[in-house]
């Protein structure tokens, strides 16, 4: 059976998510690794997917493409020469988690060929490993 397995900050390494499958599309890319994408990320590497999917497609728009990630965590910071104690400062950025096995996009009405392209297109693009999914 699958044992849970901690690390030295007691993180559990199981799959908790329930993003693991294919919900929406006949494709998905799916992480290997653990990583954490900013809002600003994630909208950069949305825009580039959608440029390569108009390119590949020859500028149909009858393919389907989901985003399944949700920002869940706010990033705060203060700047270098603040003193201690006085509180936690304010909100620069928001940003997801994300960890192995989690399904980031998922694809649909595109070809097999066309999906290989744009994976490895996506894959030089993110700064996580991640696997293609049928």
């Amino acid at each position: 059976m699958f044992k849970e397995r901690k690390t030295h900050n007691q993180y559990l390494l199981k799959l908790k998510q329930p993003n693991y499958t294919l919900k929406y599309g006949r494709f998905g890319i799916k992480t290997v690794s653990f990583s954490r994408l900013t809002n600003n990320q994630l909208n950069a590497l949305k825009w580039v997917i959608l440029k390569k999917l108009k390119l590949l497609t020859n500028n149909k728009k009858n393919f389907r493409f989901w985003i399944l990630p949700q920002m869940n965590l706010t990033l705060t910071k203060f700047n270098a020469e603040s003193r201690m104690g006085k509180g936690k400062g304010p909100i620069y950025s928001h940003a997801v988690y994300i960890r192995p096995g989690m399904v980031l996009f998922e694809f649909d009405n595109i070809t097999e060929q066309q999906m290989k392209n744009l994976f490895n297109y996506i894959l030089k693009k993110i700064p996580f490993k991640a696997i293609l999914m049928k």
